[in-house]
């Protein structure tokens, strides 16, 4: 019955793992014949600033991407299950779901007009207001929190999916005994709903960071990376390495680093969730 599932998983994630585990011991590109280098690439990795400054940039707008991404969906999530009508709540869940389903490339692309410069639409509006241009995607910070607005727009929808269905599973005979005990809507929230839904809180924080630290569309197709290296993730720099300058078995060096890096944090979340997350 998970022979399909298995196979799948096998295909597109571990043998990639293991194939880009063994290309990362050698230096190959493409032409000629693989030359066995042992740690080489990775010796040559911790002395590489670009590369290590843009695990510093990934890191930075992981946790700003999460942070953001876990506050809204709760926020909202709260919001929507005060509205007692069926229909309500599923326009809500449906309009802040659908970002999810596009394509990232194609949001990328629209966002990259929109905040143009010179010629994108949230500057023309601006101006109506007399508020100068604002470099967007030109100026280094700016680059930055343009996209982890524009990433968290679009994956906030899961966790804020997460969150009303987790919301609406906490028990009504909890919630009333608070009110019955003259708790107000912020102490229910945060002494009660929170710690009740703490599990699903952790899962929403573990996938969101996962796919964080993996980001690229954003990124890549918006700013190349750039002004500079501003934005410019690990992804784009393995990208780089590997399929621009033909180094992939520097590339795959960078990717596994990559990987164990967020097998690490993601052990740290579960290491932290032993005391801050409850299970009834």
């Amino acid at each position: 019955m998970i022979a399909l599932s298995v196979l799948f998983v096998a295909v597109f994630t571990a043998i990639p793992i293991v194939a880009s585990l063994g290309l990362s011991f050698f230096s190959w590109d493409v032409i000629s014949t693989p030359e066995f280098v042992g740690l080489e690439n990775y010796q040559r990795l911790l002395h590489d600033g670009p590369v290590l400054k843009s695990f510093g940039v990934t890191l930075g707008m992981a946790v700003a991407i999460v942070v953001l991404q876990l506050v809204l969906g709760l926020g909202l999530a709260v919001l929507v299950n005060q509205r007692r009508l069926i229909w309500v709540r599923t326009a809500f869940r449906t309009a802040f779901y659908l970002p999810l389903l596009a394509s990232t490339a194609a949001v990328s692309i629209f966002m990259g007009y929109l905040f143009d410069y010179k010629f994108g639409v949230v500057n023309y509006y601006l101006g109506l207001l007399g508020i100068p241009n604002v470099p967007w995607l030109t100026s280094g910070f700016a680059a930055a929190t343009t996209i982890v607005l524009i990433a968290v727009w679009q994956q906030v929808g899961f966790t804020f999916v997460l969150f009303v269905a987790s919301l609406m599973s906490v028990p009504t005979d909890v919630l009333e005994a608070a009110q019955i005990d003259g708790a107000g809507p912020l102490r229910t929230l945060f002494r009660i709903k929170v710690p009740l839904i703490s599990p699903t809180i952790l899962f929403a924080a573990v996938v969101a960071l996962i796919n964080a630290m993996q980001l690229f569309d954003q990124p890549y197709i918006m700013t190349k990376g750039g002004p500079g290296s501003a934005t410019t993730t690990v992804t784009i720099s393995m990208y780089q390495k590997g399929f621009q300058n033909l180094q992939f078995g520097y590339g795959s060096a960078i990717a596994i680093v990559l990987l164990a890096a967020i097998l690490v944090i993601t052990g740290l979340q579960f290491l932290a969730a032993r005391k801050l997350v409850f299970y009834r």
